[in-house]
């Protein structure tokens, strides 16, 4: 029941990963922005805004795992956060031509937690 509920948020996971590990050759280049006003760190918090919604909708709609249920928010927070870091580590050790950012860390914690403000808004404001 788990994977039943949580199927958009690994496709969504593997969505992220095939957009940030393609080589930077792939990729439009933008020059001259800074890191608030930067297309790629908006891109960063809006892919990893939705991961964190999809995953606590999922993990909340889910009884397999009590502690999951009751826990979704925290474990979708961790689960997410430590997404975003391998994804940055993935990038500078493994991937030729890109290169990890802790700018990217930031903007991916940015995003998990507007992708909490969101699921609240929605389900419980």
């Amino acid at each position: 029941m788990i994977l039943r509920y949580n199927l958009f948020t690994i496709l969504w996971a593997a969505v992220i990963l095939l957009s940030t590990l393609l080589p930077s050759s792939s990729l439009p280049t933008f020059s001259g922005w800074e890191f608030f006003f930067s297309v790629d760190t908006f891109a960063h918090a809006f892919l990893f805004c939705v991961l964190v919604f999809l995953m606590i909708v999922g993990l909340t709609k889910q009884y397999t795992s009590p502690w999951l249920r009751h826990y979704a928010v925290r474990a979708s927070l961790l689960i997410s956060t430590g997404f975003g870091i391998l994804v940055e580590l993935l990038q500078h050790f493994l991937i030729y031509g890109r290169h990890g950012d802790i700018f990217d860390v930031l903007a991916n914690t940015i995003g998990c937690l507007f992708g909490l403000v969101v699921f609240k808004w929605i389900y419980v404001w």
